[in-house]
């Protein structure tokens, strides 16, 4: 396969027959987005870091397309974590996302930089031969009376314009694609990198508040109450929250059943009392 051949690939199996990452990742995608909005995070969670187990480790660093969505992949993991309450595996996971980013934009760089000076080169030498051969063949269109070389000359003339032309058009869309490949790896690298920022704030603060409320219980408490009251918020802001809440205290029960209350869940009654058995009456005494 040529380098062009190669760059606008959409994917590339590593050996014949194979399925790539990105092919994989767009299977995948929709299903767990969906099972994200309906709640179950840890399933999407076990069935992102099972992929990236099986085919994650042997992406090939050179291939842009499936190190973007090797990154989107870790993005999906962490928010399934976050959804999770498993906040601390959210950041690990952003931040495998971040490296894998800057590792995907430093690979690619120098890459499409070589194939956007031969873009450029050609670009330069269709112009050249079109600019050179222009003028005959405008000579041939004003000249009356062709003989029948000359229109033979200017047929081909025309179909060799016509050729340099679609070469030109072609290298001007690869550059204009080069540009938006770079651009997309630009802004995933920024993006990473100010989520796994932000969520490292976010939990140096979180464990700031713990410590001034006293403990993780008063902690978890106090911010229960703000959950429940706090019914204005999405459903499932609300129900991220309650299981962070539930992470951090297990033995909190009003956390747990916030939580199955957000997710449509009916509260197992509460175990029945087996009944005390009633002592015989005594029997009465045989006649004296």
């Amino acid at each position: 396969m040529t380098r062009l051949g190669f760059l606008f690939a959409c994917a590339l199996a590593t050996s014949l027959g194979a399925q790539s990452l990105t092919d994989r990742f767009k299977e995948v995608r929709g299903p767990w987005e969906v099972q994200l909005e309906r709640g179950e995070a840890t399933t999407v969670r076990k069935g992102v870091e099972a992929l990236l187990g099986r085919e994650g480790l042997t992406v090939n660093p050179s291939d842009y397309n499936d190190m973007y969505a090797l990154v989107a992949l870790r993005g999906l993991a962490a928010r399934a974590c976050v959804a999770e309450g498993s906040w601390e595996d959210a950041v690990a996971h952003f931040q495998k996302a971040q490296l894998a980013a800057e590792e995907n934009l430093t690979t690619a760089g120098p890459f499409l930089a070589k194939t956007r000076l031969e873009h450029e080169q050609k670009l330069k030498e269709c112009r050249e031969a079109i600019a050179k051969q222009a003028p005959r063949l405008k000579d041939l269109d004003e000249a009356p009376g062709l003989t029948k070389d000359q229109i033979k000359l200017r047929q081909q003339l025309k179909i060799f314009m016509d050729e340099q032309q679609a070469a030109i058009a072609h290298s001007e869309r690869a550059l204009k694609d080069m540009e938006g490949i770079l651009d997309r790896l630009r802004q995933a690298k920024e993006t990473t990198a100010k989520t796994t920022a932000d969520w490292q704030a976010f939990l140096a603060a979180e464990k700031a508040e713990i410590t001034e409320a006293g403990g993780m219980p008063q902690y978890v408490a106090g911010k229960l109450e703000q959950v429940k009251a706090d019914d204005a918020r999405p459903k499932q802001e609300r129900l991220t929250y309650a299981r962070r809440l539930q992470k951090l205290d297990p033995a909190n029960n009003d956390a747990a059943r916030l939580v199955n209350g957000l997710l449509g869940k009916e509260e197992e009654p509460a175990a029945a009392k087996p009944k005390k058995k009633k002592k015989p009456a005594p029997k009465p005494a045989p006649p004296q």
